[in-house]
């Protein structure tokens, strides 16, 4: 009876145990709230290098998923930020940027990925891959995500990566990890999602067109503002 009852001690020592350690370990600060926050509108210019706005060329926009709710409308009201627009170069060649901002990286903004969305709108995903792309001398390349997106006549290559808090991670095990680091430091990631893609070029002309619209897009960002797509 005396080791019954001492198992049934130890066993809720651990469940106490357990769940003080996961209460200490649940994080509180919201990264999003520790930085300046800015509007997407201002920070993606809308002219830089050869590149100017089209207004009439709308990208695929980001779908929630079925059957999902958000548990704050409120606050995804005044938080969560995207921005979609279309560019040409002035030689024939137009590209569609998508930029969706989180602060809190959670289910609500890996919704945005190409593979849900692009689906969701009734697009067969294919061919994808991985790519490094480097943008700025002494800076880390920009590791990316590349996959095919069709829909009865239409072909679109796509480019893409996330951003969750100084980290870019498009896996979902990366993810996961990354969130898992910044939770054991009692921080709540922000992300953002920066999506590139062209139609009516062959795969491998749109991808050189994409790199280099994506490396005139962080030249002019201003040295301020890299970190939000770019991370450290």
């Amino acid at each position: 009876m005396k080791t019954g009852r001492f198992s049934i001690i130890l066993a809720a020592a651990a469940i106490l145990g357990a769940a003080a350690l996961a209460e200490v370990l649940t994080p509180r600060q919201l990264m999003a709230r520790t930085s300046t926050a800015q509007r997407l509108e201002d920070v993606v210019p809308k002219k830089f290098g050869t590149w100017t706005l089209v207004p009439e060329i709308t990208p695929v926009t980001p779908a929630e998923p079925e059957g999902y709710v958000q548990p704050d409308p409120l606050s995804a009201k005044i938080y969560s930020q995207e921005v979609a627009r279309g560019y040409t170069d002035g030689h024939g060649n137009y590209v569609m940027l998508m930029v969706a901002y989180g602060p809190v990286q959670n289910y609500r903004l890996k919704a945005h990925r190409p593979e849900f969305c692009y689906t969701a709108a009734g697009f067969r995903i294919s061919d994808k891959s991985e790519a490094t792309l480097s943008y700025r001398p002494g800076l880390s390349p920009i590791k990316m995500t590349r996959l095919i997106a069709e829909r009865e006549a239409r072909l679109e290559p796509i480019s893409y990566w996330m951003r969750v808090g100084h980290d870019i991670a498009n896996g979902v095990v990366d993810r996961q990890l990354i969130r898992i680091k910044y939770g054991l430091q009692g921080i709540i990631p922000d992300g953002a999602l920066i999506r590139v893609s062209t139609i009516g070029l062959p795969e491998e002309a749109s991808f050189k067109i994409q790199d280099q619209f994506i490396r005139d897009l962080l030249a002019a960002v201003p040295p301020q503002e890299l970190q939000f797509f770019t991370g450290s």
